[in-house]
């Protein structure tokens, strides 16, 4: 395979305000990557679906991701199905995700797992840029090897890069790298298959609501963490059980919807296909 064989995908979105309503403004998508038509579950808040049509990554692909919010929309982007990193050749699969929010934006970005095959190269980035009052809410889940089958992550690597930005300060930055040589040591991995991180930031978040998410986090594991920070909240999560960590991240969603956007959480209906 050559350079010119492999999938440069390219997603470009704005949403606005109309009224009361968000509505996409611009969407253009470039293959493999495509958009469905947005749908209102909620009314005023756009719910989004992303879908990687070849199916997954392999080494030398490229795929970015260009998400405007103008100031006062409201929006839920998520993933049509997990991704997947497949074996590479010894070439990097990239991804590169720029995210910018105007004045009292508000966005959720809930992608479905990525799953990392052993000996896949994987480098993902993420800027979030946060006007004055916007609140950025996400989520990452990733899984080392496809466990289901029995697989660990023994050779390959995965780099992750996070940044998130309001008014030119920073609120959040985390770089993590594990390679297969390594993912069973501490300070990696420990042997778990399945890593994830949840952020809710742009805004102060109260003692209480950090003392009621470490008391919905799944208690019979002890791979876990909820830490407050200038900006807002943090949850990690080590372990190896999926539906574990996704009750967790759905029930904090829940709880911070709640109590800063009056409103409980809407699961995006392609998650229950």
């Amino acid at each position: 395979m050559t350079h010119l064989d492999h999938w440069q995908g390219h997603i470009d979105l704005l949403f606005q305000s109309e009224g009361e309503k968000t509505i996409l403004r611009r969407s253009y998508a470039h293959a493999p990557l495509k958009i469905q038509r947005p749908f209102y579950p909620e009314l005023n808040i756009c719910h989004t679906v992303i879908l990687h049509s070849a199916g997954g990554m392999v080494g030398g692909d490229r795929l970015s991701y260009k998400i405007d919010l103008a100031p006062t929309s409201q929006a839920l982007i998520t993933t049509a199905a997990a991704a997947k990193i497949y074996r590479s050749n010894g070439a990097f699969a990239q991804q590169q995700i720029n995210i910018n929010l105007g004045a009292d934006a508000y966005l959720e970005w809930l992608p479905q797992d990525t799953i990392i095959f052993n000996e896949a190269e994987y480098q993902q980035n993420l800027r979030v840029d946060l006007a004055a009052g916007a609140t950025f809410c996400a989520w990452d889940i990733v899984r080392l090897g496809r466990s289901a089958r029995q697989e660990t992550f023994t050779e390959g690597s995965w780099q992750n890069a996070m940044e998130v930005w309001q008014n030119g300060q920073p609120l959040w930055i985390d770089r993590q790298k594990i390679t297969g040589d390594q993912w069973q040591s501490l300070q990696a991995s420990a042997g778990q298959p399945l890593l994830g991180i949840l952020m809710w930031l742009g805004g102060s978040v109260s003692a209480e609501v950090v003392a009621q998410a470490r008391v919905l986090a799944p208690q019979s594991e002890n791979g876990w963490g909820v830490t407050a920070v200038a900006g807002g909240l943090i949850c990690r999560y080590r372990g190896s059980d999926r539906q574990a960590a996704q009750k967790w991240f759905v029930a904090v969603w829940d709880l911070l919807r709640q109590r800063y956007r009056d409103r409980s959480a809407c699961l995006p209906r392609v998650w229950q296909r």
